[in-house]
């Protein structure tokens, strides 16, 4: 392997590199892109209850070695995470074109959301073998751009076609997965990875149909892809040379090394949405909602760098994991007055699809790249409290939530990489809501309700907020030797502390 690398990497730098001109140049360009990074109620009701959330934590208990966590981006909208994302029973605002797609059928008009997430945070890592300490992060201080999201949906009938049937259309934009982390450049493994940046955007039309005031079916499309103009626009891996990987290979130890790509991919998501109990008023009082998110599988088509200089092209293919979430959601509490929701969501993820990341080079040369990750569980428990008709804001409907959750490790030991600092994590969250509506003024001077009849003019207008944390167990990493440092086994051994700070806001208005 080691003879069969020097050889591949010295022809293609033979062939390719002009070290007085080209290596020149865009070393100089490696160099300034890696300073830019280093910147920046009832009892029937609780019975039903009670029989789906034990099918539900059988599942969970059920013996194996089952992970989950991983580089998911739960936080889709600031009214779910506020409930740490145990909304897919919900699902009663834009965002269920994320979470829930069949929920779009409870929603009236036309429904626009918009807002962003910040994610700040660390990790603390001190070597098992030399005890130094080194510090990541997102790249700096909070994740930029921070993931976003946007969603429209539209109600067909309410738009007058009705010929249709209870047919309701959304779109979605947002980040279903993200790596974003940098290690400092003299840290103990900096020939395992030094930056690793993969800042997926998922675009999702979607389509539901309301069979009947019970159930309604959900259908959309998973479009993944990058933005030339969003992050780094591609998937990219950094690190330093390894003198045993890239010996007498023209590359000096400690040489900027980075491999890059890009590409689209398509996945399908199906969803229910069942309602079994409604009050007087025709408002669920219990609903169950299922969604599978198919597989995916991304060819990173890119390029191979030593010192910014272009040696070959490369391959990297990476899948992404199908996922299957399901929940229950109660109202034990819904009248003219007050809403109060609690609800619990089990999600599973297979990770085990991403087996490896193997780099191939247009020189013939893999460099393999194993990850074997692990699939499972993540619990989500959420609970609102919406307050219809508050004496103290006449024309508002005012909601505060709060969640916890529990997520085991995707990451084993033999294949950890400091990029996803992976553990078991525990997640606390609080969030508030505010909608206005009627008479109500949104920040005193814009009118929410339609008085005049005009389409354009807005039905309500509201605002979510949330904070959650993410404490991850405190992890200490034995047995891991990195395929790309082979001169250092053990070099990301050592104990790792990561504490992730998730703060949300979501605007939405309804037409």
């Amino acid at each position: 392997m080691a003879q069969d690398t020097r050889e591949s990497i010295q022809i293609a730098i033979s062939k390719e590199m002009n070290p007085k001109t080209k290596n020149q140049v865009r070393g100089e360009r490696f160099r300034m892109h890696t300073a830019r990074h280093r910147g920046r109620s009832k009892s029937w009701l609780f019975g039903f209850a009670m029989s789906i959330t034990a099918a539900m934590l059988l599942q969970v208990t059920l013996p194996g070695d089952a992970q989950a966590g991983g580089p998911r981006i739960l936080d889709q909208s600031a009214s779910a995470a506020g409930q740490n994302n145990a909304f897919i029973a919900q699902a009663d605002d834009p965002s269920a074109v994320y979470y829930n797609p069949a929920g779009m059928t409870q929603l009236r008009g036309v429904q626009f959301s918009l807002g962003t997430l910040l994610a700040g945070g660390e990790t603390e890592f001190r070597s098992s073998t030399t005890g130094q300490k080194s510090t990541g992060n997102f790249d700096g201080s909070v994740a930029y751009p921070p993931p976003s999201h946007v969603y429209v949906t539209a109600n067909l009938k309410d738009l007058g076609l009705e010929a249709l049937g209870d047919v309701s259309a959304g779109l979605g934009i947002l980040s279903p997965f993200g790596v974003l982390y940098r290690w400092p450049e003299d840290s103990p493994f900096n020939t395992a990875v030094t930056f690793e940046a993969f800042e997926l955007i998922d675009i999702k039309p979607t389509i539901a149909f309301k069979l009947n005031d019970q159930l309604s079916f959900g259908l959309g499309a998973d479009v993944y892809t990058f933005f030339d103009w969003w992050g780094e626009g591609q998937y990219q891996y950094q690190t330093r040379s390894d003198p045993a990987f890239f010996p007498l290979a023209g590359i000096p130890p400690g040489s900027g090394l980075e491999v890059n790509g890009d590409d689209t991919a398509a996945g399908f998501n199906v969803s229910l949405l069942y309602t079994p109990f409604r009050n007087a008023d025709g408002k669920p009082l219990a609903n169950v909602g299922l969604i599978y998110r198919s597989q995916a599988t991304l060819h990173l088509d890119g390029d191979f760098l030593v010192n910014g200089t272009k040696v070959a092209d490369s391959e990297i293919t990476v899948v992404i994991p199908q996922v299957i979430t399901g929940g229950v959601a109660l109202w034990p509490i819904r009248d003219q007055e007050r809403d109060w929701k609690v609800e619990l969501d089990v999600d599973y993820t297979g990770w085990k699809s991403v087996r490896n990341t193997d780099i191939r080079l247009s020189n013939g040369l893999t460099i393999p790249y194993p990850r074997d990750w692990e699939s499972g569980f993540t619990i989500m428990v959420g609970t609102e409290h919406k307050w219809l008709r508050p004496d103290f804001l006449p024309n508002w409907e005012v909601a505060l939530r709060g969640g916890y959750s529990f997520s085991q490790n995707a990451v084993p030991d033999t294949f950890f990489n400091p990029t996803v600092p992976d553990s078991d994590y525990h997640s606390v969250s609080v969030g508030a809501g505010f909608l206005c509506k009627g008479q109500g003024r949104f920040f005193g001077f814009i009118p929410c309700g339609d008085t005049d009849g005009k389409w354009y003019q807005p039905k309500g207008i509201g605002l979510d907020i949330s904070y959650r944390a993410q404490l991850y167990e405190d992890r200490t990493v034995s047995g891991a030797n990195h395929p790309l440092a082979p001169s250092t086994p053990g070099n990301v051994n050592g104990q790792y502390e990561t504490t992730f700070h998730l703060g949300m806001v979501t605007m939405r208005v309804m037409f």
